[in-house]
């Protein structure tokens, strides 16, 4: 479907964002609800589904997901997303619309930032924070697309230091789009005027959604990711947003022992749940593609993609 031009919501809702996993799937617009989807041709079959964008599914209007889902039932097998964890949506209203599978993912760890900083941030953060403040300066990008190319080696950097893969390793051309979606804050932290770590956020509404950070070793060294984190929460408190979305730990399970967990809570007062959500919109194509494949009982959703990650 064509990418409306006079589409101007801003972050993960902006058609922008969605055209960034074009490599992926073909873009498919929920009208009603005005959100985006990725279509997905079902491996050895000539069927499609759907699926979310990474991070999670955002739109302008989640009353109007069950409508518009019965409208795609002739064109799509099954519809997979996440949830985004400021959505305005009920778990009623996801089980109504998601009458195959509803059920919590990951918990978001967030920021009121009602709150003062030095009260919220643990300890050790705060120490961290004064020790990369004495090296780094921290700044926001007045463009955030004009820092392609250093971006794109930093997370280079991060895809080699956890062998990130799939729709995450994003690629340059990927970046290209992102960093001009509205909405987009780029915060770089520089060391002797050579960029050693940045962070990307997207504005919607009164949240800031923290999206990707990345660093060079030098940057590890120095613990820039505490001086940018730091100057995040105090810029965005002062235009006057209320939230920060910092997103979930690593890997797909809640495992609160990873780095990146203790990491995002120690600057967080407080989770927001997200939900794996799924319909088969088509009964009759699953069960067919679920038997052709051999696949037995499994909660995996939907069962046909079973090991795709």
């Amino acid at each position: 479907m064509a990418i409306s031009e006079s589409d101007v919501a801003q972050g993960y809702i902006n058609s922008t964002y969605a055209e960034s996993f074009v490599d992926y799937g073909e873009l498919y617009k929920l009208e009603k609800s005005a959100g985006w989807i990725l279509q997905r041709l079902i491996p050895d079959t000539d069927d499609h589904d759907g699926m979310g964008c990474y991070p999670f599914f955002a739109c302008m209007d989640w009353s109007q997901i069950g409508r518009d889902l019965s409208y795609v039932s002739d064109d799509l097998v099954s519809m997979v997303l996440v949830t985004d964890p400021f959505g305005a949506y009920s778990e009623a209203l996801l089980q109504q619309s998601f009458i195959d599978l509803v059920k919590p993912f990951k918990e978001h760890f967030v920021i009121d930032l009602s709150s003062s900083s030095n009260s919220i941030v643990c300890e050790n953060h705060l120490r961290n924070v004064r020790k990369a403040q004495q090296s780094v300066q921290v700044e926001i990008c007045a463009d955030a697309s004009m820092y392609l190319e250093e971006w794109t080696d930093l997370y280079g950097n991060l895809i080699q230091r956890h062998n990130i893969q799939g729709m995450r390793a994003f690629s340059k051309a990927s970046f290209a789009k992102q960093l001009k979606v509205p909405g987009i804050v780029a915060l770089r932290a520089a060391y002797d005027e050579r960029t050693v770590g940045m962070l990307l956020w997207y504005v919607q509404d009164q949240i800031a959604y923290y999206h990707l950070g990345a660093y060079s070793t030098m940057g590890y060294n120095l613990h820039a990711s505490f001086a940018l984190f730091w100057f995040a929460i105090e810029y965005f408190a002062s235009i006057g947003l209320k939230w920060l979305s910092l997103g979930a730990g690593a890997g797909i399970s809640n495992d609160a022992t990873d780095g990146l967990t203790r990491f995002k809570r120690g600057w967080a007062t407080g989770t927001r749940i997200t939900y794996l959500c799924g319909r088969i919109l088509n009964r009759k194509k699953y069960d067919e593609i679920v038997k052709k494949k051999g696949i037995s009982s499994t909660e995996y959703f939907p069962a046909y993609r079973l090991g795709e990650f």
